[in-house]
């Protein structure tokens, strides 16, 4: 690859991810925000190697033109052909190749580069989360179980009212009205109900998992929208035990913003 091309490649990448991480918040739809002083930090030492790399080729360059030109050696004027035996006069280096091409394949790094200038994937959403079963809570012990609050309705992440429905044996969560947060993403051709859902990421977007409560009682929003839903547990399966449906019989559903930072398991906010 022609070093021209090189020096582009770095430079434009590192300018990408210092306009990501640096301008907007777009980062956060690939990684979680403590991540961000490395993105920056790595679109310097990208632009660094860039014009490094761009000020060693000129150095080479002119050390070559230096060769090619002695001021004060004239017998090598009156011999071309033997100041550089070693290269070849159709650039091959005498294996019969041009490699001073860039191959057309290499072109396509750009793709990736451009788009972190002027494109950026979106947030994962409802597409990935129909693709991914629903991520196992951790267990908690029956004993670790603090009294829910009296407010009503009670604002609550998937995580823990996961975990109430499905854990805990004194059925604080019976006739309970919670409030959740998340975005909708559809239940499958037929199936009733749909799915209020959380995207959870530990890193970054490549580790996502999904967290889902089944809705029952209203119509399905649009795919991706983010709403705030209030209801009670749908009475499906043997309440504080593994059978109970993670489910919830809908009264209510308010559509929201979507959050900054969409990768977290929250409370519901206004």
């Amino acid at each position: 690859m022609k070093r021209f091309v090189q020096v582009a490649l770095l430079v434009l990448s590192g300018v990408g991810l210092l306009r990501t991480s640096l301008f907007t918040e777009e980062y956060l739809r690939y990684v979680k925000p403590g991540m961000r002083p490395l993105l920056v930090a790595g679109g310097v030492v990208l632009v660094l190697l860039g014009v490094a790399e761009a000020w060693a080729a000129v150095r080479r360059r002119r050390a070559d033109d230096h060769r090619d030109h002695p001021r004060h050696d004239h017998r090598r004027h009156d011999h071309p052909e033997h100041d550089h035996p070693e290269r070849d006069p159709h650039g091959d280096d005498g294996h019969g190749h041009d490699h001073s091409r860039v191959p057309r394949v290499a072109w396509l790094l750009f793709l990736p580069v451009l788009s972190l200038l002027f494109y950026a994937p979106p947030a994962l959403g409802s597409y990935t989360a129909s693709r991914e079963p629903a991520k196992a809570v951790a267990t908690v012990d029956d004993d670790d179980f603090d009294p829910l609050p009296a407010t009503s309705p009670l604002p609550i992440t998937l995580t823990d009212f996961t975990q109430r429905v499905q854990q805990d044996r004194r059925l604080a969560i019976k006739g309970r009205a919670v409030q959740m947060t998340g975005f909708a993403s559809p239940a499958g051709d037929g199936a009733d109900g749909w799915y209020l859902t959380r995207i959870l990421v530990s890193c970054c977007a490549a580790d996502a998992t999904t967290l889902k409560v089944r809705v029952y009682g209203v119509a399905e929003p649009k795919a991706d929208t983010w709403v705030t839903v209030t209801g009670v547990w749908h009475p499906a399966g043997k309440l504080g035990t593994a059978s109970a449906a993670v489910a919830l019989d809908v009264r209510g559903v308010k559509k929201i913003r979507k959050p900054t930072n969409a990768y977290m398991d929250a409370l519901p906010f206004d």
